[in-house]
């Protein structure tokens, strides 16, 4: 079933409207980049994604599942993984199996069950030679998809990634983007400003500005036109041109 916003609004305490009546569907096994500009609103919605926030009006649900209501936040954030821009955020264990293994053991899993997990999410990131080693001598292309098989050892049915290509060199950009080609069964939001990799990664696109969506459509053409790029404050890089 996938992801649906409906109406949501969420403001602050400080009275900033940080999402204002964003409606958006996502359906299971799509593939959709979040554009837009600083204080767009882009994080505000990330967190609504799994119910680290709650709408204050309107309503998110997962696969049917109402991110507000106590007995399915659990499986919400079983089913929605979220990896954020600092893999320094996600990984705190002397070494990545123990990382990989901590969210698994907290359901409850079996010692064995959870060794398989962190094996197969290792895998799934080219990173399998890699589960006893310390994260921090990791590199930060590195780090980031070890951030990402904590999420995917949770077996979820949704993957979002916030800014996932930021300061990373052009080879760790493209393992990572390699990584995320890799695992088409699942759903994918990718929040970034790197509209190259949102059109690499991503068939259709939505733009968030003032916490309203203010485009929705194929990323290829929503990205073709450089004034309505401009109105909200983003660019392609110079020299890049969609006909």
């Amino acid at each position: 079933m996938g992801l649906a916003l409906q109406g949501v609004r969420y403001a602050y305490p400080d009275g900033r409207v940080a999402l204002d009546g964003v409606d958006l569907e996502v359906a299971t096994g799509e593939r959709v980049a979040v554009l837009g500009p600083n204080g767009a609103g882009k994080t505000t919605l990330v967190l609504h994604l799994n119910g680290v926030l709650a709408p204050q009006t309107g309503r998110v649900l997962v696969d049917g599942l109402d991110t507000t209501a106590k007995s399915d936040v659990r499986e919400v954030r079983r089913r929605v993984g979220i990896v954020f821009q600092d893999p320094d955020d996600q990984l705190f264990c002397p070494t990545v199996r123990q990382d990989v293994g901590f969210g698994p053991a907290n359901l409850g899993l079996g010692a064995d069950e959870v060794e398989a997990r962190v094996l197969e999410a290792l895998d799934a990131v080219g990173m399998a030679g890699a589960a006893d080693r310390a994260p921090h001598h990791l590199s930060l292309g590195e780090r980031r998809r070890v951030a990402v098989a904590t999420v995917l050892a949770m077996r979820p049915t949704t993957l979002v990634l916030d800014e996932p290509s930021a300061n990373l060199d052009p080879a760790a950009r493209g393992e990572l983007a390699a990584v995320l080609r890799g695992l088409p069964e699942l759903t994918l939001v990718v929040v970034t400003h790197d509209l190259p990799y949102a059109l690499e990664l991503c068939p259709r696109s939505v733009v968030l500005d003032a916490g309203r969506v203010v485009d929705d459509g194929a990323t290829v053409d929503v990205l073709a036109d450089p004034e309505r790029l401009a109105a909200h404050r983003l660019a392609l890089p110079p020299g890049l041109r969609l006909a």
